[in-house]
């Protein structure tokens, strides 16, 4: 059965896990929007998906997990996941700016940011390419018995993806501790998920596998972190996988260069009335959990942060052709 989840007060979130929930959410939004004005300038080789208006699911869900039992896949659009789930953001930036100094030595970019040290298995240019991932750490965990849990983050038209529905079967068939977070920003690329998707909701399809799913509101953190506690306690309890629909918005297009004529005025609208980090600061400081100014200082560490990495990562060396063989699994 899919239930749509409301927000509503979460336990366990004191003042410093919600300082720590919007840092991560800021600096994912200042780090996207740093992006897109640096692409433009040519400087920064191949594809960048941005993640800018998804911040509160990739924390919601992170916020649940630790960095050494608990791993997530991504997708092309992975720097979100990547930040929430601890991975350093200098090393982000240098990685996307293809040099040795970055989390792959410049070997990844943009869509292959991974960080194994932190359970991060990587942004995956392939659509629908991290749930088997997932299946895979998660059947590790589970006969290591140490209580780990495996999150796949997957799109809308990741949601259509054969590996995908295999991933959900193979999950509920080996009760693996396993959350499968399907982010469905209205658009696989261009093509419209109200078109796209069959059987009402992604969410609903979790009945045809034998595992709880739910519906979210993508704007909200509070939704998704209630909505990700329970399913990660689930998953780590030996109570299975669960599937976990978050709707929101994308702000920028599918990559950077996209015109985005398929689109109506949806994003204006998520950017004045439902952005997640206006929501989050509103209700945080008009129930007294935390003030402006504290947020302010937030945002005022965050902005440096993202100056810095943009600093280091141009003046880092670009990789050479001795390193072209490192990092392989052969010896040539």
């Amino acid at each position: 059965m899919t239930e749509t989840l409301p927000a509503r007060p979460v336990p366990g979130l004191d003042e410093k896990a919600l300082l720590r929930a919007y840092r991560t959410m800021r600096t994912i939004r200042v780090f996207e929007e740093r992006l897109h004005d640096e692409f433009a300038t040519g400087e920064i080789p191949g594809f960048v998906h941005l993640y800018a208006g998804e911040e509160a699911s990739a924390t919601g869900v992170c916020m649940n997990l630790d960095d050494d039992r608990d791993s997530i896949s991504s997708t092309h659009r992975g720097h979100g996941h990547c930040i929430a789930k601890n991975v350093d953001v200098k090393e982000m930036m240098a990685e996307i700016y293809g040099r040795t100094t970055g989390s792959c030595h410049g070997k990844g970019g943009s869509m292959h940011i991974a960080d194994l040290s932190k359970g991060m298995l990587g942004a995956n240019g392939i659509v629908g390419g991290g749930p088997p991932l997932i299946c895979g750490t998660a059947l590790a965990a589970k006969l290591r018995g140490d209580g780990g849990v495996g999150v796949a983050f997957f799109g809308d038209g990741g949601s259509n993806q054969g590996t995908t529905l295999e991933s959900l079967n193979l999950a509920t068939v080996w009760n693996l501790p396993a959350v499968f977070v399907a982010e469905n920003n209205g658009y696989a690329e261009a093509t419209a998920s109200s078109w796209s998707v069959g059987g009402g909701s992604i969410a609903a399809r979790a009945a045809a596998f034998g595992m709880p799913g739910a519906v979210v509101d993508g704007f909200d953190f509070f939704a998704v972190y209630e909505a990700a506690r329970e399913a990660v306690e689930r998953a780590r309890t030996g109570g299975g996988p669960t599937l976990i629909e978050v709707r929101l918005t994308r702000y920028y297009g599918h990559f950077e260069g996209d015109q985005q004529t398929y689109r109506s005025t949806e994003v204006t609208e998520a950017r004045e009335r439902l952005d997640c980090l206006k929501r989050f600061r509103a209700r945080v400081t008009a129930e007294g959990l935390l003030t402006d100014e504290q947020l302010d200082q937030v945002d005022a560490d965050v902005a440096r942060l993202v100056d810095e990495s943009v600093e280091e990562a141009k003046a880092a060396p670009l990789p050479t052709a001795a390193d072209l063989t490192t990092d392989v699994y052969i010896s040539y």
